[in-house]
């Protein structure tokens, strides 16, 4: 499948389109007032991992080889995410009370103890992972986050595979 856009312009509409993401979550936050719980910011790196992907790619502007490179780092980035999201979704379809109760924020975490046994006790998931406060068409945000990732990893690999620079 040939896109309409040539690589260098399909890597920056990638990087817009997390961007857009990015910003919708720090509105949800600081406009509707959702406070992010340990897997969303996770969940948001991996975003942001994409984005830099896609932009990195799209600054260097490799050919052949070197571009499928960046589509299957893109799509490793955004599986990432998808498994973040998918845990997250996990837990909140988990009844009420079978979560463990919150546990400390995440800064106070990263101050206490080593990066792995952070991300170690983030992905265990806790309360505030499993309440759901936010819908849109009855899938709560990481359902979004996790469909929204997917197609990034297919559009990544799709515009970094597509034979015309």
């Amino acid at each position: 499948m040939q896109l309409p856009v040539g690589r260098r312009a399909g890597n920056v509409l990638g990087f817009l389109a997390c961007a857009g993401l990015l910003a919708y979550a720090l509105y949800a936050e600081h406009v509707l007032g959702l406070t992010p719980c340990p897997l969303c910011i996770f969940q948001r790196v991996a975003v942001m991992a994409v984005g830099v992907l896609f932009v990195v790619a799209a600054i260097h502007h490799p050919v052949h080889r070197g571009a499928r490179v960046y589509g299957a780092l893109i799509a490793l980035a955004a599986l990432g995410g998808i498994a973040i999201a998918g845990r997250h979704i996990w837990i909140q379809a988990q009844p009420p009370g079978t979560v463990a109760a919150c546990g400390a924020d995440l800064d106070y975490m990263l101050e206490i103890m080593p990066l792995r046994e952070v991300v170690a006790k983030v992905l265990t998931g806790s309360g505030e992972c499993g309440t759901i406060d936010w819908t849109l068409l009855g899938l709560s945000m990481p359902w979004w986050v996790a469909i929204s990732l997917a197609v990034l990893a297919g559009y990544g690999l799709l515009v970094n595979v597509q034979r015309s620079a």
